[in-house]
């Protein structure tokens, strides 16, 4: 199979061939979370809050093992339960939400870095966020100063977030139903 991916993608028939329905069990699950770890939680939840839009949706601290989660979304604020329970399982409830994670001390640790996936050894690649207006998205990620590795007239925009992560693939979505179909 490797031999015949080597000078193009996978055909049709071929996912269709390794694509089998899940056990029935499955049948509830969803995707709930991408956890990516920060160095500094003020930059990062900054970022995406104030310039990505999200909503902090729940903060976890972890004394005895020195870290922290932040579980951001795009929520309206006044739908997160003010009760504890309720909202921890409110925001497990959520989709595609990001759980940012601070390893206690990090920020002020020089040696410390993550590899962000976009250079080698390859992996993790970005987050992909959907906009109404593509231009208006670039205008203000610009405003804020955020550094781009594409813009819109270059192909599919690429943002740098924190620490070489990017934002990838925003488009519209009218024109990716459009660039799929």
């Amino acid at each position: 199979l490797v031999a015949k991916m080597s000078n193009k993608g996978l055909s049709d028939e071929a996912v269709a061939a390794v694509c089998k329905d899940g056990d029935p069990i499955t049948k509830d699950f969803m995707m709930q979370q991408t956890m990516l770890r920060v160095k500094d939680p003020n930059k990062s939840i900054d970022f995406y809050t104030r310039i990505l839009g999200m909503t902090l949706l729940q903060k976890f601290d972890f004394p005895s093992m020195r870290f922290s989660l932040f579980f951001l979304g795009y929520e309206d604020k006044k739908e997160i339960p003010a009760d504890v329970k309720e909202k921890t399982a409110w925001t497990f409830s959520r989709r595609a939400t990001l759980e940012l994670t601070h390893n206690w001390g990090s920020e002020s640790d020089d040696s410390q870095t993550y590899h962000n996936g976009n250079s080698d050894p390859r992996g993790f690649g970005h987050i992909g966020i959907a906009v109404p207006d593509v231009y208006a998205a670039c205008k203000l990620f610009e405003e804020q100063g955020v550094t781009f590795v594409k813009k819109p007239d270059d192909g599919k925009i690429k943002i740098y977030i924190l620490y070489g992560f990017w934002v990838s693939s925003l488009f519209t979505f009218k024109s990716y139903v459009c660039e799929l179909g």
